[in-house]
């Protein structure tokens, strides 16, 4: 292999830089300033100097120097975000200068070496390998805590004796905090109280000093559970009053009137679809047959652009939330009610503003033709899903109150929508979320009770229109080679897919070569609809990476699309915002309506870590507000299916009641179980004994811990009835699957009772 020595000899003095950071060949170009067109060259000789000892690979193909004196590679510091996950580990996302084009590698760290640091702080952290993640990967080690992400906690206070105490809401201390002198404050055990922390614990937790800078009130209040997450989060309560100005502003200077530049679409017969509970109305519909058998489907979207000036205060109000966030009871919003419930709302009869997304299809739904520009629509109808779920069932339930034209297009909306998705289907989509769940409330904010939201025909109508619109957006920038924010969702690590098959595989379910994506939809298939279904797909989600915000184009993997990214809701999106902008620059004849690449990665990653945040509140609520309405049912039975196995228990979830809870091995029927990983089951010896994934039980609501949030179920009976699946039936149920089982490797637990035999327990260590 022939290389440049000049060019060589550049990439190792590089690389050996004390300030140089693990990077990819094509970070090590932009870091030399070379052109795109030596990408090539600098990834051969990055080869040929690894393949000569002097460089070497670790995962990802990051590049790392050689110690000069030993030849190993060499443990250098990484700096960055530490993000911390509900299991205890965590990723150092590495800090970026001004000449990173390109995002970094995220950096593994294991929970024994999380050393004290708390989600958001920023660290430094010594590379080391890690064998078990792979050959060549490695894990940080964190050695110092730079700087702290915040100070402020919320927590539930605790007097034990003469100390006064908080264990602090979503972090990993098993232990609380002293608090000191609460200068008389009324406090009572289990109050909700926010904290800010003057001594941060040491590495075991122990140590730790704060302050009580507020009182929330009791736990069993639903207002103080909702302030509680909130500071948890730091979400926002109220907009700054400069920004509320700013937005009455606007509404003062709107008058519906139709400006130059922006086309008159008020006599497109137009409708929006939205949950009969929608907090916003961003987006509407037309569609319209064309000539030669085709369509032309318009997808508009509230033009929020128009009253976000770049750069106002709205805008860096807006960007600092970055998305709207739901909570069961409220909704915190990225930009004020002013706004996105009056201005941008697509209220029917309301000229409103919109930037439109004219797409031609074929007779067959093949994509003709894109055009994307600002316009000004009247919606003429607003449905929700209910109604059309009851038009599609019966065409004439609805059409004595909404016409005969606007059955017409719902009727059209659905043949379309209907071929988007099967031809979506045809190239490999995914579809893997999880159920969402909905909390039912009532008017004074107490859980009523919860479901699980179904995924009906008229979703999947407004579904196909907003991923058509998203995709043609991003595809038609693509086009014309500019930087924007992409929705990315990188392929799955084969590390990842082979756990994952061997799962599928012990599981006794059919699955070929799971890196193929067809492969994994024919999985998904298959356990659709059976007990497997949450179990399974909970699985394929784990295995895949998380969607983030980012600019390079890495096409999105779920969706089996090249190009994407969010347009279609700029209401509760920033992203979606900055690519409406893009949209009107292009249309004022702007020459760089872009942002510069390393702009986009930071506006990238903050945008991620926001939306992160705000699952993750919304999540917490979901949990204790069920954990409250299950306190208040101790005693009572529910049906239930078991989603995850575990050598100690297992989770089972409800049926009609979506809560997930653990029954430990102990209240199994007396036995001694096995954990057997290969078919995912805990095993007894007496017959009737076996407890696998998929299995449906009835259960008891036995217990509800609401300070480490988890919820305990005692098993009634199995229920092996029902919908028990011939193609998901597991290996190993019968006397040949016994003998199989005692050649593997098996985990013990023996339950007499309610005791464990320690003579066996003994045994066994």
């Amino acid at each position: 292999m022939e290389v440049s020595s000049e060019l060589a000899d550049a990439i190792v003095r590089f690389v050996h830089a004390d300030e140089y950071r693990p990077s990819k060949p094509k970070q090590i170009m932009r870091g030399l300033q070379l052109s795109e067109d030596q990408y090539r060259e600098v990834r051969r000789t990055v080869k040929w100097l690894v393949q000569r000892g002097q460089l070497q690979y670790a995962a990802n193909h990051l590049v790392f120097p050689v110690d000069a004196e030993t030849g190993g590679q060499r443990s250098p510091l990484v700096r960055g975000v530490f993000r911390l996950t509900q299991a205890g580990f965590g990723f150092i996302r590495q800090q970026l200068t001004d000449a990173d084009a390109t995002p970094l590698e995220d950096v593994f760290v294991p929970e024994r070496h999380v050393a004290g640091a708390f989600d958001g702080d920023l660290v430094e952290a010594r590379l080391k390998p890690n064998r078990s993640r792979g050959r060549g990967s490695v894990e940080g080690h964190i050695e110092r805590i730079l700087e702290r992400g915040t100070r402020q906690f919320s927590g539930t206070f605790l007097r034990q004796g003469k100390q006064n105490l908080v264990l602090l809401d979503g972090t990993h201390l098993k232990q609380p905090i002293e608090v000191g002198d609460t200068r008389g404050l009324p406090l009572k055990n289990d109050d909700k109280v926010v904290v800010e922390v003057v001594r941060f614990p040491k590495s075991d937790g122990s140590g730790g000093e704060g302050v009580i800078m507020e009182v929330l009130g009791s736990s069993k209040n639903p207002a103080v559970d909702t302030m509680a997450v909130m500071r948890q989060y730091d979400l926002p309560e109220t907009f700054p009053e400069d920004v509320l100005d700013a937005a009455r502003v606007q509404a003062d200077q709107f008058d519906e009137s139709i400006p130059e530049g922006r086309r008159d679409l008020t006599d497109r017969l137009t409708l929006t679809i939205d949950p009969f509970d929608a907090r916003d109305f961003d987006d509407a519909i037309s569609l319209e047959p064309i000539e030669n058998g085709h369509w032309l489907l318009s997808v508009h979207i509230a033009d929020v652009s128009h009253f976000i000036p770049e750069g106002s205060v709205l805008d860096r109000d807006a960007r600092q939330r970055a998305t709207s966030v739901y909570l069961p009871d409220r909704v915190v919003p990225m930009i004020p009610e002013i706004i996105s419930n009056h201005l941008a709302s697509l209220q029917p009869d309301r000229v409103r503003y919109a930037k439109t997304v004219e797409i031609e299809y074929t007779g067959n739904g093949t994509l003709v033709n894109t055009e994307v520009f600002s316009s000004a629509i009247r919606s003429d109808c607003r449905l929700n899903y209910e109604q059309v779920d009851q038009f599609l069932g019966n065409p004439d339930s609805i059409r004595g109150k909404v016409g005969d034209a606007v059955c017409e297009l719902l009727q059209r909306m659905h043949t379309l929508a209907m071929k988007l998705r099967e031809r979506r289907m045809q190239q490999g989509a995914l579809e893997m979320d999880l159920p969402e769940i909905k909390i039912d409330l009532d008017s004074g904010g107490k859980v009523q009770g919860a479901h699980l939201v179904e995924h009906t025909q008229s979703h999947q109508i407004i579904e196909e229109f907003m991923l058509a619109a998203n995709e043609a957006v991003a595809t038609w920038l693509d086009d014309m080679k500019l930087n924007f924010l992409r929705r990315v969702h990188p392929a799955p690590e084969r590390r990842k897919l082979r756990q994952l098959a061997q799962f599928i595989k012990d599981l006794g379910i059919q699955g070929d070569d799971l890196e193929n994506r067809f492969a994994v939809r024919r999985v998904l298939k298959q356990v659709k609809g059976t007990p497997l279904d949450y179990a399974v797909n909970y699985a394929v989600l784990k295995a895949t990476n998380k969607a983030i915000y980012a600019p390079h184009r890495e096409g999105h993997y779920a969706l089996a699309m090249e190009h994407y990214c969010h347009f279609t809701s700029p209401i509760r999106r920033y992203p979606d915002l900055t690519i409406h902008r893009i949209v009107q620059k292009l249309a004022d004849g702007l020459k760089t309506p872009s942002d510069p690449l390393p702009m986009l990665v930071r506006l990238g990653h903050h945008c991620s870590d926001q939306e992160r945040n705000a699952e993750a509140a919304e999540r917490e609520l979901i949990k204790i507000k069920l954990l409250h309405h299950m306190n208040k049912h101790i005693g009572e039975t529910l049906p239930a299916v078991i989603t995850r196995v575990h050598p100690d228990g297992v989770l089972a979830r409800g049926i009609k009641l979506p809560a997930e809870g653990y029954i430990p091995v102990e209240k199994l029927p007396p036995d001694t179980y096995r954990y057997e990983r290969r078919g995912q089951r805990l095993e007894g010896f007496r017959a009737g004994n076996t407890f696998r994934l998929g299995d449906r039980l009835i259960v008891k609501i036995a217990r509800v811990d609401m300070q480490a949030r988890e919820l305990f179920y005692d098993l009634v009976k199995t229920d092996r009835r029902k919908d028990k699946p011939s193609k998901a039936d597991l290996p190993g149920s019968g006397k040949k699957g016994s003998k199989k089982a005692k050649k593997s490797k098996l985990k013990a637990t023996t339950v007499r009772g309610k005791k464990k035999s320690k003579r066996k327990q003994k045994k066994k260590r």
